[in-house]
């Protein structure tokens, strides 16, 4: 089994890669930068989001594994004293030929210009705000127009990412086991002149929607997190992506609520 590391950067996630090199590399695995059979993230979930990006064209053969050297992260779960426990286990699975997994779904991102179509994928959101003016845009669902957005912003999540930014703009938290995305609007306009929905969508997978903001606006795009400013969109579709998840290995039990009651409402339950 190979594996390679991506860390935060910090001193503390640095020590802790090292370490964990030394005791992985006792477990048989080998160290392979390029095709990995788990990349370990080491920071938080923000490095687990670089570690997506830098190997989202790999997701069929490749899983994700995180600690966390902050705060508890929602996707990195391992906490730092527990590097040998996972070592030991990751070589145990390497040993049985027997790597278990959690499948997540991805938001695909369509985004239409003069130039053509260029493809997107997201783990946790997808957002487009205005940049200098207001956000105005239509939104079409299944190619029926829904209403003509006006207002800061909209966000898109995928389940797992319905624990991030879509949460705090007043949207629902999603199981992942659901292939689903979420549409939230950012500081919609809603007076006598201007009307939204007001709520939250989740739309199922074979659904998309369709935005198609004013023309030649100028707008701040974000795709978890990497940031593009663009003023030539004609349109961008989401949609649930097809035959592409992220998979995370899972060593241990830890289900989706315990982590949503431990990152948002605490370990004491007394």
């Amino acid at each position: 089994m190979k594996y390679n590391v991506v860390h935060r950067g910090d001193e503390i996630s640095i020590g802790l890669m090292n370490t964990f090199h030394t005791l992985i590399q006792k477990q048989g695995l080998m160290l392979d930068e390029d095709a990995p059979d788990i990349v370990l993230s080491i920071g938080g979930d923000g490095t687990l989001l670089h570690a997506f990006h830098r190997y989202k064209d790999f997701l069929e053969t490749t899983a994700f594994v995180g600690i966390h050297t902050g705060r508890l992260g929602f996707f990195a779960d391992w906490k730092p004293d527990e590097v040998e426990l996972l070592a030991q286990l990751m070589g145990e699975s390497a040993q049985q030929n027997d790597l278990r997994v959690v499948k997540y779904p991805l938001v695909e991102i369509q985004i239409t210009t003069p130039q053509g179509i260029e493809t997107e994928l997201a783990l946790n959101e997808f957002t487009l705000k205005g940049v200098d003016a207001t956000l105005v845009a239509q939104l079409h669902i299944n190619d029926e127009l829904l209403e003509t957005f006006r207002g800061d912003g909209i966000c898109i999540s995928t389940p797992s990412g319905s624990t991030a930014y879509n949460k705090s703009l007043g949207g629902a938290i999603v199981h992942p086991s659901l292939d689903a995305i979420q549409i939230a609007e950012i500081a919609s306009i809603n007076n006598r002149v201007f009307r939204t929905l007001g709520s939250p969508i989740l739309l199922p997978k074979h659904h998309h929607c369709d935005i198609y903001p004013r023309a030649q606006q100028n707008i701040m795009l974000s795709l978890d997190h990497l940031y593009m400013q663009r003023n030539d969109i004609i349109s961008i579709r989401s949609l649930v992506a097809a035959g592409k998840k992220v998979k995370f290995a899972r060593f241990r039990p830890f289900p989706f609520w315990s982590r949503v009651r431990e990152a948002f409402i605490g370990y004491d339950m007394g």
